[in-house]
């Protein structure tokens, strides 16, 4: 299990979104207030942003968050209209190394999941055959959360479908074709522009997750998170089994799997 945050709107400093909310990712990764499965979330952290290029940057360390003593000071001279960021609480048997931490980033795309897939050494063996060899080799990790980023690349290579579509796929595919019984899938992608988020889960509940666009804290802007950041009323819940997709000045857009 994991933590993970994801912010869309004017540019604001690594610091303003990670560091600066009551209840952000640094809090969430050692006193998370609704993790179901694990306690702490010290197996490394991530962060991505888009640049002033336009072009999908990501950091990823295997140190809790709260160890690294470069990140104040780095935060305060990043800034980005979109950021996302991950704390890791590994899986047992999945390293804790910078190549198995979130997000990742491949094909235009910024990936977090929040979740497991059970019995993953058994179902890889067959996700590794349904992938192209493109595709397969791009796998640098171990983690089945990598694994299911190449099977939505995939499944969005194969197929003229959108990202929400894409992931309404990816969740079919993994019982129907790949046999998964239980598996938790938050997951949330982005193409720079805009932030799709699933909150799903087979055989189980599904792990915790919000949205706000309206919270004064951040105006103008719209937030995703395992857990509220902040102590507003603005929080919503989404939904289980639902896609929500924030996107500029859109109305937010909550769609049923």
């Amino acid at each position: 299990m994991c933590r993970l945050a994801a912010y869309l709107g004017p540019s604001i400093s690594l610091a303003r979104f990670l560091l600066a909310p009551r209840h952000g990712l640094t809090q969430q990764s050692y006193a998370p207030r609704e993790m179901r499965e694990g306690h702490v979330n010290a197996d490394g952290y991530g962060i991505g942003w888009r640049a002033d290029d336009g072009a999908l940057a990501h950091l990823t360390y295997s140190t809790p968050i709260w160890a690294d003593h470069n990140l104040p000071t780095l935060a305060q001279h990043i800034h980005a209209p979109l950021w996302v960021a991950n704390v890791r609480s590994a899986t047992v048997g999945l390293a804790n190394h910078p190549a198995n931490t979130q997000p990742y980033a491949a094909d235009g795309l910024l990936f977090l999941h929040n979740g497991y897939l059970a019995d993953f050494p058994a179902i890889r063996a067959r996700l590794r055959r349904a992938f192209s060899h493109d595709i397969e080799c791009s796998i640098e990790g171990t983690t089945d959360s990598e694994y299911l980023f190449a099977l939505l690349r995939q499944t969005l290579i194969t197929a003229d479908f959108d990202v929400p579509e894409a992931l309404r796929e990816t969740a079919r595919k993994l019982v129907d074709e790949f046999g998964v019984e239980r598996g938790l899938l938050n997951i949330v992608v982005t193409d720079g522009e805009r932030i799709h988020a699933l909150r799903h889960a087979m055989g189980a509940l599904s792990p915790s997750l919000y949205f706000t666009t309206d919270d004064e804290e951040y105006p103008g802007a719209a937030l995703i998170a395992s857990e509220p950041l902040t102590e507003g009323p603005y929080w919503q819940t989404v939904p289980e089994h639902h896609i929500l997709t924030v996107d500029g000045d859109k109305p937010a857009q909550l769609i049923s799997l």
